[in-house]
């Protein structure tokens, strides 16, 4: 990971708050789990052992990861967004022109994005196409089933 991240406030408490749930909750959860199968005898032929072992292994690279995502975030003055252009953070009405249907979107971060909340990562196609884009602007979106039309109908916070 060599991206830094922006995120809001509120965003880098759930990481935070994540990154302390696995490392003094779930990290001695599986270490309880080694030790319990270790104590059954013959590791060599022990599949709770191996299960355990690797959910060790799987727990420490999403802490990793989950570290650099924080040691590479940085949080969002939000009093110097604004409006006049489609940027992170902004609240984004999008008409689409093929059927009408209005849509609001809230650009995020990836570690925010959160679909059933309109919250749209930066880095996907429909973001891309938006960011910088102004109100009553017109754009052509390519998206995996094809070219989608909108309009830019009002940028918020």
């Amino acid at each position: 990971m060599s991206n830094v991240s922006y995120v809001t406030e509120e965003g880098l408490k759930k990481l935070r708050e994540e990154l302390v749930q696995l490392e003094s909750i779930e990290r001695p959860r599986i270490s309880r789990q080694i030790a319990e199968a270790r104590d059954k005898g013959d590791l060599s032929e022990n599949a709770e052992y191996d299960a355990a072992k690797e959910a060790q292994g799987l727990l420490e690279m999403k802490i990793a990861k989950l570290k650099d995502t924080i040691a590479l975030s940085r949080v969002i003055d939000e009093s110097k967004l604004n409006t006049s252009k489609v940027q992170l953070l902004n609240k984004v009405k999008v008409k689409n022109l093929a059927n009408n249907a209005v849509t609001t979107y809230m650009i995020v971060s990836e570690s925010e994005a959160n679909l059933k909340e309109r919250k749209i990562s930066v880095s996907t196609p429909i973001a891309k196409g938006l960011i910088g884009k102004k109100k009553g602007d017109k754009v052509e979106i390519k998206v995996p089933s094809g070219l989608i039309s909108f309009e830019i109908m009002e940028i918020s916070l």
